[in-house]
């Protein structure tokens, strides 16, 4: 999530969307060189990917909902991980039909192995996508500036006037939300500490 601070929504969505369309492109180009490839695995493939055609729209909509939600500033990029989480279990989905369809062409039998180990594999990824997540954006909270040092924080209050508060975006008033959620967790940690401390 770091790699989307100081980029903005604008550059995610057009960024995203660009990667859409050009694998919309690629589905168009290869089921028109269906007439003109004669090879049936090249049929069988481009079938695969008509048959799945929805399946990787949708993947595809989650984890750029997921990257949007992530552009936001805290507290709004909490859902981000969730959606990440929830577009992992579909990417796995697709992978087990991948398999399933090298087992068509190539007269394996992986499906059935990969089918069982599925069950727990699905909960295990979603929970590490939602772990890793969260932690990120954790992380990105202890970074701040406004949590550094061990002593105390220094708050500068500057004066508002009413022209002024017309002039505030949305954004700028949850981002100072998000500053008063970390103060507010610093300074339960910071007292945690002092009763440990004291304690001793």
């Amino acid at each position: 999530m770091d790699r989307y601070r100081n980029r903005s929504l604008g550059w995610v969505f057009v960024s995203r969307m660009i990667g859409i369309i050009c694998f919309l492109i690629v589905v168009v180009l290869a089921n028109i060189l269906t007439y003109y490839v004669a090879n049936p695995v090249y049929h069988s493939g481009v079938n695969f990917i008509n048959g799945n055609f929805w399946l990787l729209v949708l993947i595809a909509v989650i984890l750029l909902a997921a990257d949007l939600f992530g552009a936001f500033p805290f507290p709004l990029n909490l859902p981000s991980p969730i959606i990440k989480a929830i577009g992992s279990v579909f990417c796995i989905a697709f992978i087990l039909r991948v398999f399933q369809w090298v087992d068509t062409v190539t007269a394996m039998n992986l499906y059935p192995a990969f089918w069982f180990v599925s069950f727990l594999v699905v909960p295990l990824v979603f929970l590490i996508v939602l772990a890793t997540g969260y932690f990120e954006i954790m992380r990105r909270l202890w970074r701040q500036p406004n949590l550094d040092g061990d002593i105390g924080i220094n708050v500068v209050q500057q004066e508002s006037f009413e022209d002024s508060e017309h002039l505030l975006s949305d954004v700028k008033s949850w981002e100072e939300i998000g500053a008063e959620f970390r103060m507010m967790l610093y300074d339960i940690i910071h007292r945690f500490r002092e009763e440990i401390k004291n304690g001793r």
